[in-house]
């Protein structure tokens, strides 16, 4: 057995089952469980992913920007995350790199993404 057949059986009770393929550039809402106390309660993240990294499946993360008021706020998931319960894609934009960053510095115009319809 090779080490990377080795990983995938250990990773695979960890998998969540469902989740789509995410790539650079769609605008996705996640349902993430939040506790406090005693209590849980689900809060929607709605926002462009902007970056994917992570080399096994259970690895990877994105990182997902929205605009707050005046200011863009960024948060970095773990797509197989057991407080993550769903990922909703909205819809997905052309883009033709894996890391999308420079779309932090444009503004008004500039900062629009090309809609790729199914």
């Amino acid at each position: 057995m090779t080490n990377s057949e080795l990983l995938k059986k250990i990773q695979a009770p960890f998998m969540q089952e469902g989740r789509e393929e995410i790539k650079t550039g769609m605008e996705v809402e996640i349902h993430q469980v939040i506790k406090e106390g005693g209590k849980e309660r689900i809060q929607k993240y709605k926002g462009l992913v902007i970056k994917t990294a992570g080399k096994t499946p259970l690895e990877k993360t994105i990182t997902v920007r929205r605009k707050v008021g005046a200011f863009g706020v960024e948060k970095v998931f773990p797509i197989h995350a057991s407080n993550i319960q769903k990922i909703d894609i909205i819809r997905q934009f052309k883009v033709r790199r894996k890391s999308i960053k420079f779309i932090r510095d444009l503004t008004w115009k500039a900062a629009r993404l090309k809609e790729v319809r199914k």
